[in-house]
């Protein structure tokens, strides 16, 4: 949203999230916080230019309100959806992907199981947020935790992400390499707390309470300087739509090791920027950290050139402009309608 609001006016519905926080404070002339019946009302009518207004939904009700605005009562907008799952939709879903005028995909894959993709555009990470230290083992320095080098897990901890799959990755590691010390941040909902409190005891289980920290749900502002600090990011979600904790992590100059989900393949470069392991495989995963754990300099070369394919491949400007392109191909599809409407008649 900050590089969209750059050449954009958009009007954003819903929770401020870090981004549209940035794209507020950055461009408040082009970006704009509404309330739904704002932004119902503003909708009533079009652009000054006469094209219509866009509405980039991500949710099925956000769907099927727009849907009613469009068909039912004549807004004229047009409507554009972002896919990511990488499964089979059930009728009710792709049903109202299939009303919208145009769909973005993150992935081929998510692409061909969904109607009317327009493109395909990869999620990005912010360059200028996510840098790499000028030099990874001071950066660990300044977390005060043991050992020279992190290993660093990323996101909430639940089933669904691999906590578990990382703890005993780790429990197998860790002891035969004492320069290492690993971290697990984010957020635990209620409901996932007793499958914290297992994971904890299997930690201290082993004696390993000091090298397996939980960090909590740091601040948006914090995630960077954690990233900067670890020498290997790991990734290892039983299922994920695309998945942007690599990306972050390979533009602070992490190494990366993730299982074979999401976008996971198309992000990680195996063997140059680091590698892909079978999905609930803490085994394989053990066995590949363990590789960037015996060849530090391994590690630091992988995550010099997940920087530059981050910066060639997956820049949130690029996916800025993709996402730009397809607006611009939904309003050139309407310019014979928008031509016809202000001929005058005789």
């Amino acid at each position: 949203m900050p590089v969209q609001s750059r050449e954009l006016n958009i009007g954003f519905v819903g929770r401020m999230l870090p981004g549209a926080v940035q794209a507020q404070a950055e461009r408040p002339d082009h970006f704009t916080r509404l309330g739904l019946w704002s932004a119902i009302r503003t909708s009533r009518k079009r652009l000054p230019d006469g094209r219509r207004r866009i509405w980039h939904v991500r949710r099925n009700h956000e769907m099927l309100l727009g849907i009613l605005l469009r068909d039912l009562f004549r807004c004229p907008i047009r409507l554009v959806f972002t896919s990511a799952a990488q499964h089979t939709h059930t009728w009710g879903p792709t049903w109202l992907v299939s009303r919208m005028d145009a769909v973005i995909a993150t992935t081929p894959k998510a692409g061909s199981l969904v109607p009317n993709t327009r493109a395909v555009v990869h999620h990005g990470a912010a360059l200028s947020r996510f840098t790499p230290p000028v030099d990874k083992s001071t950066a660990w320095e300044t977390s005060k935790l043991p050992g020279r080098f992190g290993i660093g897990l990323f996101g909430r901890i639940r089933p669904t992400k691999g906590t578990d799959i990382f703890v005993d990755a780790m429990l197998e590691a860790l002891p035969k390499y004492p320069n290492f010390t690993a971290i697990i941040t984010g957020d635990c909902l209620p409901r996932d707390r007793a499958y914290k409190a297992r994971l904890v005891a299997k930690i201290q289980a082993h004696g390993l309470t000091d090298r397996i920290i939980f960090l909590g749900d740091l601040k948006p502002e914090e995630i960077p300087h954690w990233y900067r600090r670890v020498l290997i990011a790991v990734a290892s979600p039983r299922y994920e739509p695309f998945g942007i904790t690599p990306l972050e992590a390979m533009a602070c100059g992490c190494a990366v090791v993730a299982s074979d989900t999401g976008a996971f393949s198309i992000i990680v470069e195996e063997g140059v920027t680091g590698h892909i392991v079978p999905t609930g495989d803490p085994v394989r995963l053990a066995e590949q950290v363990e590789a960037l754990m015996q060849d530090p300099e391994r590690a630091l070369e992988m995550g010099q050139l997940g920087r530059k394919r981050v910066l060639e491949h997956f820049s949130v400007e690029k996916e800025a402009a993709g996402i730009r392109s397809v607006y611009e191909s939904v309003w050139q599809s309407d310019q014979p309608a928008r031509a016809q409407a202000a001929t005058p008649q005789s």
